[in-house]
């Protein structure tokens, strides 16, 4: 069982910045990734990123907005979110696969086994 927990959501004002971290109780090796939902809109995919190899993932909508990084030592991977919009509201969800299994591109939150209980992101215009 791997547990997540996120932080760092808040409210910023549009063209402004956050930084999300998603802890993981265990990391390496298995694709972690964030997803997002905003009211009554369907969960999508935000970035993704295999702890381990550190390769990457982005959704078209982030793309050149959004970056991860990651600390092995604390088992916690960071979505840094430039240039916020509002449509970019939504909660935020950090998930991970199991060990061994990659991020499947596009990601598809079915296939994610695990999920962190969401921070809420509000950017206003």
């Amino acid at each position: 069982q791997v547990q997540l927990v996120e932080s760092g959501g808040g409210s910023v004002q549009a063209g402004g910045s956050l930084r999300l971290s998603c802890t993981a109780s265990e990391y390496v090796a298995r694709c972690v990734a964030w997803f997002r939902q905003a009211p009554g809109k369907e969960r999508e995919e935000v970035a993704g990123v295999y702890g381990g190899t550190g390769n990457t993932y982005y959704a078209n909508s982030v793309k050149a907005r959004f970056a991860i990084s990651q600390d092995y030592a604390k088992n916690t991977m960071y979505l840094q979110m430039n240039s916020l919009q509002p449509e970019d509201t939504a909660i935020y969800y950090c998930a991970a696969r199991d060990l061994g299994e990659g991020c499947p591109t596009p990601l598809v939150s079915t296939l994610f086994r695990y999920w962190g209980q969401g921070t809420q992101v509000t950017v206003s215009s």
